[in-house]
């Protein structure tokens, strides 16, 4: 069997990334199985998360100028090149399946260029505030929802990380499978009176309501620190600065840029705390699980209720609440027993998650 991966770029840290790098190294090492990735702007870089040698990577070269609007001139040229490009290499491989796991400009060709290739589009996204969308539309925007639906009808099979994701999947193509992540002899030690949170430094991921928050904990725990990792998006970070200095927090709070051994990071922390707007199934929390790190997490649409068991392996705050987020964390600083106790569930309950027990729905998926 012959598979492609078909994304943008393998050179930057993202879940979609981690996950699909896990995925491919799986399938790799099965007999009579060829694993390709191709990507549209690699631009001669490394891939960022580490590759089994059976794994075929091809560069189409488009490049499009994400500085610029996916209309602009200068990128439906590109778009057009990609077609060209893309629809002459699936001839030439002729493979069993097409796996896309974001939304590109080939969202909207992929169908019909597909050949006899299963295909197969990965939503790694939430959709939660679709509905809302879709009824406040104009008239134009109604259009594009049907164009989209239609698109995503001729795909055959739309695959979603959780249950509540999949009511949002229109055409009856849905397919719920969630990330899978490698087991790892790793553990937290719990020594260190520091909390960790990880992700691109954009609003979604809301650390201004983390701050907010760690305001009230700083009050009730002086000593203990909170570290953020994650690429700087925009003037995010800035913000996010001139916050914590309002608050006189530049002490305490710091952020420490992307990593590429966030297990490893994760060991030195005894709490991972989760502020973001909406998510869809973060690997990051499959992470903290791996290594047994209890969560602090808000409730937000529609991820970590589906990897979080509240009260077991970590806490599930009310989505948006700061103060309530707060107390959380301060009653486990004051309970380290039960940070203890939620450590140990948390490995335990990594497992559901384990490469082995996900890939396997993957492969029944593929009839492999």
């Amino acid at each position: 069997m012959k598979i492609i991966f078909n994304t943008d770029q393998i050179h930057l840290h993202g879940g979609i990334e981690k996950v699909m790098a896990t995925k491919v190294n799986y399938w790799a090492k099965l007999p009579h199985v060829e694993v390709y990735i191709v990507t549209t702007e690699q631009q001669g870089k490394k891939p960022c998360y580490a590759l089994d040698e059976r794994v075929k990577c091809i560069d189409l070269n488009i490049n499009y100028n994400r500085s610029k609007s996916y209309f602009s001139i200068e990128n439906v040229k590109k778009a057009y090149l990609h077609y060209k490009k893309q629809k002459a290499l699936f001839k030439q491989l002729n493979p069993d399946v097409i796996i896309s796991p974001n939304f590109n400009f080939d969202h909207y060709w992929l169908p019909f260029i597909k050949g006899n290739s299963q295909l197969i589009k990965e939503r790694h996204n939430s959709r939660y505030l679709e509905p809302q969308q879709r009824q406040n539309a104009s008239i134009l925007g109604k259009l594009k929802f049907q164009l989209t639906d239609w698109i995503e009808s001729q795909y055959d099979h739309m695959v979603v990380l959780n249950e509540d994701e999949a009511k949002y999947v229109r055409t009856g193509n849905a397919i719920v499978i969630p990330n899978p992540i490698d087991p790892t002899d790793l553990k937290t030690h719990l020594k260190n009176k520091q909390v960790m949170a990880a992700g691109r430094i954009a609003p979604v991921k809301g650390f201004d309501q983390l701050i907010e928050a760690w305001k009230v904990v700083h009050q009730y725990a002086p000593d203990w620190q909170l570290h953020i990792y994650g690429d700087q998006y925009g003037s995010t970070r800035q913000e996010l600065e001139e916050l914590i200095l309002r608050y006189q927090l530049e002490e305490v709070i710091c952020f420490k840029g992307a990593v590429n051994n966030i297990p490893a990071i994760m060991t030195e922390y005894n709490l991972y705390a989760l502020t973001s707007v909406t998510e869809c199934f973060p690997t990051v929390l499959l992470e903290a699980l791996n290594v047994g790190l209890p969560i602090v997490s808000y409730d937000c649409p529609n991820g970590p209720r589906h990897i979080v068991t509240n009260g077991e392996d970590g806490v599930l705050a009310k989505n948006q609440d700061a103060k309530e987020f707060a107390q959380h964390i301060i009653d486990l600083i004051q309970n380290p027993s039960k940070i203890q106790l939620m450590s140990t569930n948390a490995k335990q309950n990594s497992v559901r998650f384990s490469t082995v027990s996900i890939m396997q729905q993957w492969n029944n998926l593929l009839n492999l």
